[in-house]
């Protein structure tokens, strides 16, 4: 199964943190991960790396962000953006943010079950 591309499957995880370095360099020594940085633009983004597989990343909170704890998020692979926020919607779920385009990597936007659990979907662009 290819997780990028399986609509349902948990494809990404991601760590939003008040100290992204001090983050790196746990999760590094604990898991023995490795970091490649990118610039965003309003911040560096840490691809976390096993092997040579990207398997998450790791980013400061944005700058509009109100103060929160660190938390990790997941994302989950969607094969139509739009319809599957219209369907969370109409089964009691909220759209909280997006949908947006990530540059280079797809179409995804944030979401909330009936139950308050937050969560990302994403459809990846074709390679």
């Amino acid at each position: 199964m290819d997780a990028f591309k399986t609509h349902g499957a948990f494809s990404w995880s991601e760590l939003m943190t008040s100290n992204p370095g001090a983050a790196t360099e746990f999760y590094g020594k604990l898991f023995g991960w490795t970091f490649d940085a990118m610039d965003m633009g309003t911040g560096t983004y840490h691809v976390a790396k096993l092997g040579e597989t990207a398997i998450g990343g790791v980013s400061g909170f944005p700058p509009e962000a109100p103060k929160m704890p660190s938390a990790w998020g997941v994302y989950v692979t969607v094969n139509n953006l739009d319809s599957t926020v219209r369907e969370c919607q109409a089964l009691g779920g909220t759209l909280c943010s997006g949908p947006f385009d990530v540059p280079g990597v797809g179409r995804m936007a944030v979401l909330q079950d009936p139950q308050g659990a937050v969560f990302n979907v994403m459809a990846y662009d074709e390679e």
